[in-house]
């Protein structure tokens, strides 16, 4: 086999296979580089237990790009995302706060618990609904550069603020809170049930080092609103076959086009010559040349790590040394004889199919965070529970079940380290914190998986364990995402780029930044 390609991508995370399938479709000769054995970084299937399937890492559907899904026909390659049903939030006292896929048997819901939330939560809805498509141009939008006089970046800054100013004053203003309140603030605008405010600030937290009633998270709670499934915002699903048949499917699509994917190919160090990118080194010595090479490394990684500093200009070193990752989620994936009995909505029902979420109240949330702003993991998490098996019943052996825990918060940074015994203490906190929900849960366990951030970063090489690869902070966000005059997937090395999550417009199985990527890559070449 050559060892000379048009473009080198280095991580077969779903970004870096993306941007490989966009080359190859533009007729590049394309390899991708791959560490571990198993595409799709943290989007991967693995039978983790005999019998049981698990999506280890990313577990859930929204914000997949659906112009992706349509240019590189996933489904012909075998994507299928099967809706999730609901949100089920157990309550202390026995009660339940339930949103269904219908709106009117949500409102129903909510009138249970207050009669001005049902109403308020139509207008709430509407209004996130405009604010998300208003947002939706920015996915698709290459950052310009405000301290660039060329015509391109002076183009690039004339249409976002033409874009800006067509969102009229409402929703700019509305879109100005988002970006700068607290999530719980936000949402005390407009809601009294306690549930609900919670419910919906958990998404303002998730893999942010932030409380509900910290400044910034409610920008979090926006991004998680700009996931769509064929056309419905705020809609998720699960992929058939879990978060590895998406990587599997992008991955087909790069192969259909001619890419090369290689696994078990460490890549040590990327060829400078000349301040050009050559090629890469691989861990074995191996060298293969190329005039493009791509990153889909985290930027810690990709700046600090892949080149030599003398490559690279001080100050754009020092902005990544900078960049906060400050990973903050675990996850624990069980494998079940039986489903969790929950307490306040009794037996196997359709409340299986969707989400449980452990969200009771905003001081519950704040008190989670206050237990990682002191290096220790949260006693009494935040958590967000799917059972993959009531929707693929292949992911477990009949009768029996997996459930995905999502976990909040899990510092990357704890005192005393992530030692064992501190890991399985987590664990337990985790399966405690549940069984008080559903008491006949720890009987049904017959295997446990739990996983930390130093876990994270050690399997999958993410920095930090930060399943965003980076903060979404306003100060983390569009140009300055990762560094100010470096958010164009372009560095200051001739033909090396940037496609991670690390880069606009940032992280979740979305894929926006890998095919940014390319466009800009085909746009140079």
């Amino acid at each position: 086999m050559s060892n000379r390609f048009d473009a080198i991508v280095i991580g077969g995370g779903h970004n870096g296979l993306v941007t490989a399938a966009y080359l190859a479709r533009a007729g590049r000769r394309v390899v991708v580089l791959e560490r571990r054995e198993l595409l799709g970084g943290a989007a991967v299937s693995e039978q983790v237990f005999p019998g049981f399937t698990f999506s280890v890492f990313s577990y859930v559907v929204s914000l997949l790009r659906p112009e992706i899904v349509r240019d590189l026909e996933l489904p012909r390659h075998g994507l299928q995302i099967l809706p999730l049903e609901s949100t089920v939030t157990p309550l202390p006292d026995g009660d339940y706060l339930a949103s269904w896929n219908d709106p009117d048997l949500t409102r129903r819901e909510l009138c249970r618990h207050s009669r001005l939330d049902a109403e308020a939560i139509v207008e709430f809805g509407r209004l996130m609904h405009h604010i998300a498509r208003s947002v939706k141009p920015f996915l698709s939008m290459v950052p310009p550069d405000p301290t660039s006089l060329s015509p391109r970046e002076l183009r690039g800054l004339l249409r976002l603020g033409g874009h800006l100013e067509s969102l009229g004053p409402e929703r700019f203003h509305a879109l100005y809170k988002l970006l700068t309140m607290s999530s719980a603030d936000y949402l005390d605008e407009w809601f009294e049930c306690e549930a609900l405010k919670a419910t919906k600030s958990a998404s303002g937290i998730i893999g942010s080092f932030l409380g509900p009633r910290s400044p910034g998270s409610a920008y979090v709670l926006l991004h998680h609103y700009m996931g769509e499934i064929d056309g419905a915002f705020r809609a998720w699903g699960f992929c058939k076959g879990g978060n590895g048949t998406v990587s599997n499917a992008i991955a087909a699509a790069a192969r259909a086009g001619g890419a090369v994917l290689r696994t078990g190919a460490a890549v040590q160090q990327v060829l400078v010559r000349n301040g050009r990118a050559t090629g890469v080194v691989l861990a074995d010595g191996e060298e293969l040349s190329a005039p493009v090479v791509v990153s889909g490394l985290d930027a810690r990684r990709t700046y600090l790590e892949l080149v030599p500093e003398r490559e690279l200009p001080g100050e754009l070193l020092a902005q990544v040394r900078r960049f906060r990752f400050r990973g903050s989620s675990g996850k624990v994936n069980l494998a079940l004889s039986e489903l969790p009995d929950f307490t306040c909505m009794p037996g196997v029902g359709p409340q299986h199919r969707g989400a449980f979420s452990i969200s009771p109240s905003v001081d519950y949330l704040e008190r989670a965070y206050d237990d990682a702003k002191y290096g220790s993991f949260s006693r009494r998490p935040y958590m967000d529970i799917v059972f993959p098996s009531m929707i693929d019943p292949g992911m477990a052996p009949p009768g029996q079940h997996v459930a995905s825990i999502f976990v909040q918060y899990a510092p990357s940074r704890i005192d005393g380290g992530w030692t064992p015994e501190r890991r399985a203490a987590f664990g337990d906190a985790v399966i405690d914190t549940l069984a008080e929900y559903a008491p006949n849960l720890k009987s049904a366990i017959l295997h446990r998986q739990v996983l930390t951030p130093a876990d994270i970063e050690e399997k999958i090489g993410i920095s930090e364990g930060n399943i965003f690869h980076g903060e979404l902070s306003l100060q983390q966000l569009f140009f300055l995402r990762p560094a100010a005059q470096w958010a164009s997937f372009r560095t200051p090395i001739r033909g090396y780029y940037h496609c991670s999550s690390s880069a606009h417009p940032g992280g979740g199985v979305m894929g926006a930044a890998g095919r940014l990527a390319a466009r800009v890559i085909l746009g140079d070449r």
